[in-house]
């Protein structure tokens, strides 16, 4: 089942098959085995860790939109990928050895945000009832929440964020890289760009000349609730053929992503309502709410005593985010500072690509809050 890919000073990668009963027949119809790539650091086989009965901490890498668990492990030019990162600053003496585990969460719609979706599959429940157990018996790990804790960056670090507030029972710390936060701006702002890429796979196709708004309103009445014309569907399809997206594809296939996490609805055409009238772009208030239910900036008061129960809450963000993230960022810990929650949050001048050197810092601050 184990398949060690590399053994050496720098550590073992040793990915495993599992199957899994919880997404077994998702709604998308996505793998329900999976690769699970874990990383041991050089002192998993030495006596450095026999005074704990060589059991180590355990840090998950839940990686961003579009992301897979094992590319965070695929060779990088003029950088490191994760698991040289660790063996960096574990022989630099920042932090100590811990086992590194990349779960593959990816879907058909590019991803999810980490949390369960009657239109995606549940990916909390993935996470906490599968992969923690099953990383836990095949490995020598520290099988406690005080010794485990998850990071990430972009929907990675709103899994963290989200997995700190609603699942505290299962992490003992968490690093919140750019997670998105603030929806009425990281969100909104894009939406006009979606529904332009979704409106070229309306049919009929649109022809210049007069355009009588009221009667195709009224043509299409599902479009106030939310609902899809048909248009959505298409797209999909579309975007399913192509090996090469184009950036606004890939912008509407995450709108579209969101929308089937955050208001996800079995009786919907695909399982999920949208937040703006595909025709008129106007904002569904019904639909947003629906959205604003699952901002970490919203959240923090509901979740303030599972929160001030993580034993470290690291968040960060760079303050030229072209997503403007670093609004949500400042929100959020001005919201965790007023419920008494006790975090670290720091800036950075730089925007959201390209910031894995963020984790010589996250890194060694989970360790430190989760070593034994």
């Amino acid at each position: 089942m184990a398949r060690k890919h590399s053994s050496s000073p720098s550590g073992t990668l040793v990915v495993l098959e599992h199957e899994s009963r919880v997404l077994a027949r998702n709604p998308l119809g996505d793998p329900h085995v999976r690769k699970l790539p874990v990383w041991l650091p050089p002192q998993y086989d030495q006596g450095a860790t026999r005074g704990r009965g060589g059991r180590l901490p355990v840090l998950y890498d839940l990686v961003g939109f579009t992301g897979s668990g094992i590319s965070h492990t695929n060779w990088r030019p003029f950088n490191e990928n994760v698991p040289e990162r660790a063996a960096r600053l574990i022989r630099e003496r920042k932090m100590g050895p811990a086992i590194f585990v990349f779960p593959d969460c990816f879907t058909s719609l590019g991803g999810n945000q980490y949390v369960n979706s009657s239109a995606i599959g549940a990916y909390a429940d993935y996470l906490t009832r599968e992969i923690i157990p099953f990383v836990d018996r095949e490995f020598r790990t520290l099988a406690s929440r005080d010794h485990r804790g998850c990071f990430g960056k972009s929907s990675g670090g709103y899994g963290s964020i989200i997995h700190g507030m609603k699942y505290a029972q299962h992490w003992g710390a968490i690093a919140d890289h750019s997670g998105d936060a603030y929806f009425d701006v990281v969100y909104h702002h894009d939406w006009p760009n979606t529904l332009n890429e979704l409106a070229k796979h309306r049919e009929p196709k649109r022809v210049p000349g007069a355009f009588d708004v009221l009667a195709e309103t009224r043509a299409r009445k599902g479009l106030a609730q939310g609902y899809d014309d048909g248009r959505v569907k298409r797209f999909l399809d579309s975007v399913w053929k192509k090996e090469k997206l184009s950036p606004a594809e890939m912008h509407a296939i995450m709108n579209v992503c969101m929308a089937a996490t955050y208001d996800p609805d079995p009786k919907a055409p695909l399982g999920f309502r949208l937040p703006f009238h595909l025709e008129t772009g106007e904002k569904l208030e019904a639909r947003w709410k629906k959205w604003l239910q699952h901002d970490p900036v919203r959240l923090v008061a509901k979740h303030a005593a599972n929160l001030k129960t993580l034993k470290g809450l690291y968040v960060d963000c760079g303050w030229r985010d072209q997503y403007h993230i670093h609004y949500g960022a400042r929100q959020l810990s001005l919201r965790l500072s007023e419920a008494g929650i006790r975090h670290r949050y720091e800036e950075f001048d730089d925007n959201h690509s390209d910031v894995d050197y963020r984790m010589d810092i996250s890194l060694p601050f989970l360790y430190r809050a989760l070593k034994p």
